[in-house]
Parts: structure tokens; C-alpha cells; sequence
């Protein structure tokens, strides 16, 4: 399964110090996500997901934020420069879920 969107980024409150950096998968594909990987999900509920923003790729994980029902995608510091983009801006992104 292959998710295209565009998010803003925003940081983490528990974290702000650590400036933890996310963007929230929209809420149709969060449900189909979670409906497809529901016995096959890692620590925490996590799914991993293969992710592109421009011309950087990566593997991760993404994350259950039970506070809005959606999905959350850390985005790597190495990423946010790399593209030129940080907290409130807007990025088009990729998801591709992987091992399961």
C-alpha cells in the first residue's frame, strides 16, 4: 500500500526541546493502515513504512496517536535540511508500507 499526501510538519510537544519533528498521515488512510496491519504491528503499534520527501528516501516507522486517530511519521533532521523544510512547512510525501 502506497500513501501519497501533502502535511505540515509540527513538533511534538512532549519533546519540544529534543525538537522531535512529525507529520500526521490523513485519517482514511491512518484507518486503512490500521485495518491492514492490525496483527502484524511492532512496538508502541508502530508499522514500517518505506518514506520519500523530494529526493530523500528512507525506512522508518510510523506511530498510532491515539489523541487524533491518525498515524504519526518522524521526519529525520538529515531529511528536514536536506529538503529544505522544517516545522509548519508544508511537505508532499510518500508511504509505503514494508514487513507485513
Amino acid at each position: 500500500m502506497k500513501v501519497e499526501f501533502d502535511a505540515e510538519l509540527w513538533i511534538w510537544d512532549a519533546r519540544k526541546a529534543d525538537s522531535w519533528t512529525f507529520v500526521s498521515l490523513p485519517v482514511a488512510e491512518s484507518e486503512e493502515i490500521h485495518d491492514l496491519t492490525g496483527g502484524a504491528r511492532r512496538g508502541f503499534g508502530s508499522v514500517r513504512v518505506r518514506v520519500t520527501i523530494g529526493a530523500s528516501s528512507w525506512k522508518t516507522s510510523i506511530f498510532p496517536d491515539k489523541g487524533s486517530g491518525r498515524y504519526a511519521l518522524p521526519i529525520k533532521r538529515a531529511v528536514r535540511q536536506a529538503e529544505g523544510i522544517d516545522a509548519g512547512d508544508v511537505a508532499s510525501v510518500m508511504v509505503e508500507l514494508v514487513d507485513f
